[in-house]
């Protein structure tokens, strides 16, 4: 296999198929978006265009990690045009990985660096044609190759280690025999030192899944991963994370959120639009906001240049990219990914349980997420209000694009929906009959657990999960199962019951197949059947006003795969909003799920060392004078939520009347 500079995954990318692609030697209009085609044109070399793949191998080339001068100057680009580029490239701090490095989007942004001009980039296409042909160039390895091969000469390294990572035995078996020589004996005069990732790939039984496999490995060694669990000071909360992230953004911010509220993110994007950061925002109150922007957070963002629209169903996103493949499929290595839970609202950050994920470095997300956006954006609504913003499409990201790019998946329940232009309305998602994509994901990963399943929610109301949940139980007996809820999903046996009479009448009328997504909720359920579940519980009463809520959204299966993101587990998240899902394996990131692991040992045992739960019930039963019935949060089991609640009433008969129904914010008490 003759390895090149621009990954598997892009040169499949660049290569016409058919109809499919754009012609060899043709022109880039409307197939590149952020590249200047007029400029490509008149780079032709002997009367013959510059390709999309020519264009884009160009760009990988000065955007790569570290760039040279001496990378350059093998390529035959003059010395000063090379040292030019590269000064460019690491900002006015003369330092590669800092926030002021600088990222060509487009030719022109190339050619405007001085000394730059015909000569340079007729140098520069030779050297993308010949990627685009199969070749290789002499260019120092990426941060993924040195990787690699650091990994490889490591004396401690070894073929389970090299298994472990997802190598066929047979791959792993005959690196290490070429490592240990001819005695096969390592640690000897005849050990062998891999040079370069081509070194490696000349080992017998190395192919190119072994490559692939090592790459994807070597460059989640190099991502930029990180987590967030509120709730945190303001200070180090994800909102003032995300804020940096904005800030360090050299070319692109695509946002898809809920609820924004953040002041100090709105900052940062004035920053970004100031400095030539183009800026789209996809906004859940956007659909409110239309009717009379005056005034609203919409109008705020579009007065600032930054063009906001709506879908015409629930925006339940929580993520944003920055540096995103919005131009070209090679920028989705460096893409940053945020998403998670948390809105950019205060609560989220200092109030509620929450994870926002931060991951650089992971291409097959980049570009899923991407995709995601453009599928939104290009079906949405506008916020009539800044009409001088240009409109600005993205890159058509193909599904060979995806399942070529190394790195982790993503689940979106955008799967679930058709797309049409209503002729009153204008573009509009509709669901898809019996398309549940992301439950069925869900429902897999439960049913294919070992040992452990660990899910914390806001929401347990989708039966296709619980009754995974029940037949991974029956299955495996010894599966250990914990499942940590918000208060509000708690459920009497009373309301239980009536909630399984309710479906067998509905079953008996249309049947199970028309009665299977009507939700409910499945605590009790799950309690009944022998699985360990804990609610958040904080008050007598849920009410939004002083919900300190429970409201993350993921799942840890076995302690090896993580998954995360927007997605309540219900109905409504599964076929009426727009979701998300990060599928993270800890063969890619160890240390990350560890931490979300550790995330939910904790909030597992909420007040419970401190014996909360007890001193609460002795002054209902023993004080004087007037008890809480909203307090601070414990993590308490179904049999021990029953029991405060029926000691709650019997101490405070009035606690269910109309007036404490009716107005639960002003009730925050009881007199005996």
């Amino acid at each position: 296999m003759r390895l090149s500079l621009l990954p598997v995954w892009l040169l499949a990318a660049c290569t016409p198929t058919g109809s499919d692609g754009p012609d060899q030697a043709g022109s880039l209009e409307d197939t590149t978006p952020g590249l200047d085609t007029e400029f490509e044109q008149a780079l032709s070399t002997g009367g013959t265009e510059i390709t999309q793949c020519e264009a884009i191998a160009i760009l990988d080339i000065v955007n790569r990690e570290n760039l040279s001068v001496d990378d350059l100057v093998n390529l035959e680009v003059h010395s000063r045009a090379a040292s030019n580029i590269v000064e460019a490239r690491r900002g006015p701090d003369g330092q590669y990985g800092t926030g002021d490095d600088a990222v060509f989007t487009t030719l022109q942004q190339l050619d405007d660096v001085p000394y730059v001009g015909p000569v340079a980039m007729d140098a520069l296409q030779a050297a993308g044609a010949e990627l685009c042909a199969g070749g290789d160039l002499d260019l120092g390895p990426t941060c993924a190759e040195q990787s690699v091969v650091d990994f490889a000469n490591n004396p401690s390294t070894t073929a389970e280690d090299l298994k472990d990572i997802g190598v066929h035995s047979s791959g792993a078996t005959s690196i290490m025999a070429a490592r240990a020589g001819a005695d096969g004996t390592y640690g000897t005069s005849d050990d062998v030192v891999f040079s370069t990732i081509d070194d490696l790939d000349a080992v017998p039984q190395v192919g190119p899944a072994t490559i692939s496999t090592l790459l994807a490995w070597g460059q989640a060694e190099c991502a930029t991963t990180g987590v967030i669990f509120s709730p945190q000071e303001y200070s180090s909360s994800h909102l003032a994370s995300i804020r940096e992230a904005i800030d360090e953004a050299q070319t692109s911010v695509d946002i898809a959120i809920y609820s924004f509220r953040d002041a100090d993110i709105m900052d940062a994007l004035e920053a970004a639009v100031a400095r030539g950061v183009t800026v789209r925002v996809i906004y859940q109150d956007a659909r409110d906001d239309r009717k009379d922007p005056e005034g609203t957070r919409s109008a705020e963002l579009e007065d600032l240049g930054i063009e906001v629209v709506w879908v015409n169903k629930t925006m339940h996103h929580k993520f944003a990219i920055i540096d995103g493949p919005r131009a070209h499929l090679s920028q989705a290595p460096d893409a940053l990914i945020i998403t998670g839970s948390g809105n950019w609202s205060h609560s989220a950050a200092t109030r509620f349980d929450e994870n926002t994920l931060f991951l650089r470095g992971d291409a097959k997300l980049a570009l899923q997420y991407q995709r995601e956006f453009e599928l939104l954006w290009n079906n949405s609504r506008p916020v009539v209000w800044n009409e001088t913003i240009p409109h600005i499409l993205g890159l058509q990201i193909s599904d060979s694009d995806i399942d070529n790019a190394p790195g982790s998946e993503a689940l979106f329940t955008s799967a679930n929906m058709r797309t049409w232009n209503s002729a009153s309305y204008g573009p509009t998602f509709s669901g898809i009959a019996d398309q549940r994509n992301v439950q069925d994901e869900l429902v897999e990963y439960i049913l294919d657990a070992d040992t452990s399943i660990r899910i914390a929610s806001g929401h347990m109301r989708s039966r296709g999960v619980y009754q995974a949940l029940l037949d991974a139980k029956t299955s495996n007996p010894s599966l250990d199962i914990q499942v940590y809820l918000d208060g509000q999903e708690y459920t009497s046996m009373w309301y239980w019951e009536s909630d399984v009479a309710d479906y067998a009448d509905c079953v008996a009328t249309d049947g199970a197949a028309a009665c299977f997504d009507e939700g409910s909720h499945f605590s009790t359920g799950l309690y009944l059947a022998g699985i360990d579940v804990r609610f958040k519980f904080y008050a007598y009463r849920w009410d939004y006003t002083y919900a300190d809520q429970m409201h993350h959204k993921y799942l840890v299966i076995d302690g090896d795969t993580l998954l995360t993101g927007s997605y309540n587990i219900s109905p409504n998240a599964e076929f009426d909003t727009m979701e998300n899902v990060a599928v993270v394996s800890a063969t890619l990131y160890p240390e990350l799920v560890s931490e979300y692991t550790a995330n939910f040992d904790t909030m597992w045992e909420t007040s419970r060392p401190q014996g909360l739960y007890d001193d609460l019930l002795n002054d209902i039963r023993n004080g004087t004078g007037s008890f809480p019935i909203v307090f601070d949060p414990m993590a308490l089991s179904w049999p021990e939520v029953t029991e405060l609640k029926r000691t709650i009433r019997d101490h405070c008969p009035q606690v269910d009347s109309d007036n404490f129904r009716q107005n639960p914010a002003a009730h925050r008490t009881c007199d005996r």
